[in-house]
């Protein structure tokens, strides 16, 4: 006899059938519980989205968007985890796969949000819209903090609701007639929304013809040969760079602007883990000589704060930026905010403050080194091990080799035999296949058991 059963269904976007590939399809249980009653539950999986409509508009699709390869990574991976389960719905599954972090925010910065909700019940205290780059002090504080003598202004700064968002507006702001080269392996949302936006032609063996993808791997340092890129107009470059975990060195990034200046080339660069870096890298691209012309950063306080959620970043866009016309990039990109965007959430901007106080700033390192920590345990686990493992010091991200392997096998082998999530290399380009990569965003208890299970499935 069947004992009773309670059933919860949750859905997102990794059930969604817009994201899945086919082959799935909305199923029927039975669930019988001990007065032999029939219960019908709808079990809500991904299905093909192929179903005939009685009307249709005459709007074509975006041909752009039938280009993308099935869904974004990450959804994809949690689909594949939530397949895992509906197989295994017992199994103890740790999620090492997508880089969101796990530790609680701050009481010094989540006290500053409530303080600024409660204070929108009042008179004295309400806020409706605010400037389109961002509050001033916020501004004047990530400038002070970030750039400090390296002559960047909070007039060059536009706060948003993260990186990433504004990795989209950029690509608006540059328009389909550009030319872009990415890191190979890098972010894929750089790839995706070049795709998106029309830059790119056909996929073919593993690649998107129109972009230059720039290898970068353990024989060069992971650092691209430049010389080796032919015509880039813009150049996306993310250090520490996800998902490698490597960060570009002084002369790195020299070469880098020198050849931008030298290509007329505009360099899109990522540092949204700059606060991880440990070494003498740069924290930033302005600090080599002359990126001010070349060069627009973005970055966020995701990785730093545990704002995933809150969603808040900013993009450096300097008044010494020009197109070829001599017009003022920034005026331009102030023009997209404006249309497309009315401003981070008061809210949280004012934890975005409280960041970077004495003690936001104290806090958010005491966060990040207990991350650090964490790819200490994994980078351990994995040289023990045998294998070779990159990133990790100045990254919370580990990236390890299984040569001659696939990356997608070895995800399936390690969520199948030791039910732990991570990153197959492949999802973030050609040059990350035979890698994998491993979040240190995790409990340490999480992080500990994954390491002894990873040491029993390789040992």
């Amino acid at each position: 006899m069947s004992s009773p059963m309670n059933a919860s269904i949750s859905i997102s976007s990794s059930s969604s059938p817009f994201l899945a590939p086919a082959g799935l399809t909305v199923s029927k249980l039975m669930v019988t519980n001990n007065s032999r009653k029939s219960i019908g539950i709808c079990k809500c999986v991904s299905s093909p989205f192929t179903e005939e409509t009685a009307f249709k508009t005459k709007v074509s699709r975006n041909a752009n968007m039938a280009k993308l390869q099935a869904g974004y990574l990450f959804p994809e991976i949690a689909r594949r985890r939530t397949a895992h389960l509906q197989k295994y719905p017992d199994a103890k599954v740790i999620s090492l796969g997508i880089g969101d972090t796990t530790e609680p925010i701050p009481d010094v910065i989540t006290n500053a949000m409530a303080d600024r909700a409660r204070a929108l019940s009042t008179v004295d205290g309400y806020s409706g819209y605010g400037a389109e780059q961002g509050e001033k002090k916020l501004r004047s504080a990530i400038a002070s903090t970030y750039y400090k003598d390296l002559g960047i202004g909070e007039s060059d700064i536009f706060v948003s609701d993260g990186a990433k968002c504004d990795i989209s507006r950029l690509q608006v702001l540059f328009g389909s007639n550009v030319n872009i080269a990415v890191q190979d392996p890098s972010y894929p949302a750089y790839v995706d929304s070049s795709v998106i936006m029309g830059q790119t032609g056909l996929y073919q063996n593993q690649k998107y013809s129109n972009i230059e993808y720039m290898r970068c791997d353990p024989q060069n340092g992971f650092f691209p040969d430049l010389s080796a890129i032919s015509n880039a107009d813009v150049i996306f470059f993310c250090s520490p760079n996800n998902p490698t975990g490597s960060a570009a060195s002084r002369e790195q990034l020299k070469q880098l602007v020198d050849y931008a200046k030298e290509k007329g080339s505009i360099i899109v660069y990522d540092s949204a883990y700059a606060m991880y870096i440990s070494d003498d890298s740069p924290r930033s691209i302005y600090e080599i000589p002359g990126a001010k012309e070349v060069a627009i950063e973005t970055s966020s306080f995701s990785k730093y704060a545990g704002f995933t959620g809150v969603r808040l970043g900013w993009t450096v866009v300097p008044k010494e930026l020009l197109f070829s016309d001599g017009f003022q990039i920034a005026r331009d990109f102030n023009r997209i905010v404006s249309t497309c965007f009315n401003g981070a959430s008061n809210i949280a901007q004012a934890g975005g403050l409280a960041c970077l106080s004495p003690e936001g700033l104290k806090a958010m390192q005491s966060t990040i080194k207990f991350y650090k920590e964490n790819t200490e345990i994994i980078v351990e686990t994995f040289t023990k091990l045998g294998f070779n493992v990159y990133g990790g010091k100045n990254a919370p991200y580990v990236w390890v080799h299984f040569p001659g392997r696939s990356s997608w096998d070895v995800f399936a082998e390690i969520l199948e035999k030791a039910n732990v999530v991570t990153t197959p290399g492949s999802g973030f380009g050609p040059g990350g296949e035979g890698f994998v990569r491993i979040s240190a965003f995790g409990h340490r208890e999480n992080v500990l058991e994954a390491s002894r299970r990873m040491s029993q499935l390789y040992k």
